[in-house]
């Protein structure tokens, strides 16, 4: 079954030749799509990775609801900017321009120090003391030239108790003086909450916000670029007002819930051989809108 296949994007056409298995493991997979709010994100975060060393530098906070495309948005920056392997520095040592780590879940030094030596690939052990652990990440994050750190669901320092809260608070403020670079937060409205009640860190913190999504423009460009990639033989026309708002509805505005409508939708219409995602599909999808989970009865 060979058509133009006009509605896909050039790269995705010949996908959709494949048989039901394949498409449906591709449908199923990650993929980075553009978008507006996205971009503008990664440009902030391309001018702090090339702002100039200085005393007091600035930082930013993604901040918006779970499951809206904070970590997608600061994974696809890290991948923009990978590391060097030694073997490609005249210096034999790696480059990390950008360093990712996640807050703990149990926000303390040792942790949280622990967390940056594995993401730098730095073995230790657990008896291994908070200063011993902060030596040896801040030795590595300077021989390895780190310019950017970002720091996933800061959110999980209100895990904590109030003293370390307060130390970790502390720690942020410091590990940017002392480096002298950018640090990225992103995190939920509780991670704004948690900056903010640091008055120096809240000044150097500027927030920017992924607020669920409304029906608009930059709404129905983002199915319609969704709908480009995923290896359906026929066109679903999810920009139209019908589908768009159905499955806005659905997800409750959040992105990542209107994915995964969209992708079980679009896995429902490769197995009845609809071939577009229609609200029939939609229906029989067994997607559940994140309010209705959590009314579920067990």
């Amino acid at each position: 079954m060979s058509t133009d296949y006009s509605h896909l994007q050039l790269a995705v056409r010949h996908y959709a030749d494949e048989s039901n298995d394949a498409r449906i493991r591709r449908i199923r997979t990650d993929r980075w799509i553009t978008y507006a709010r996205a971009e503008g994100a990664l440009a902030m975060m391309e001018d702090l990775l090339a702002f100039p060393k200085r005393t007091r530098m600035p930082n930013l906070l993604l901040v918006g609801p779970t499951n809206n495309g904070k970590s997608m948005i600061v994974e696809k920056f890290r991948r923009s900017h990978p590391p060097l392997e030694a073997s490609a520095v005249e210096e034999g040592i790696a480059q990390i321009p950008v360093l990712k780590v996640q807050m703990p879940a149990g926000p303390d030094e040792r942790r949280f120090f622990g967390a940056i030596l594995e993401a730098l690939a730095f073995p230790y052990t657990p008896s291994d003391s908070v200063a011993r652990r902060q030596d040896a990440a801040m030795r590595l994050m300077r021989s390895t030239s780190v310019n950017l750190i970002i720091i996933d669901e800061v959110q999980n320092l209100l895990s904590g108790t109030q003293l370390q809260q307060r130390r970790m608070l502390n720690v942020l403020r410091w590990l940017g003086n002392e480096l002298q670079i950018p640090l990225v937060g992103a995190g939920t409205a509780e991670a704004l909450r948690a900056i903010q009640s640091d008055d120096q860190l809240a000044n150097r913190f500027e927030p920017t916000g992924l607020p669920p999504w409304k029906d608009s423009p930059e709404y129905r460009q983002l199915l319609s670029t969704l709908e480009a990639v995923l290896p359906l033989r026929r066109p679903s026309h999810l920009a139209m007002s019908g589908l768009a708002v159905k499955i806005l509805s659905e997800a409750e505005g959040i992105l990542g819930e209107v994915v995964s409508i969209v992708t079980r939708a679009a896995v429902q219409a490769v197995n009845s051989g609809t071939e577009s995602i229609t609200l029939k599909t939609l229906a029989e999808s067994g997607f559940i809108s994140p309010s209705r989970r959590r009314r579920v009865a067990v």
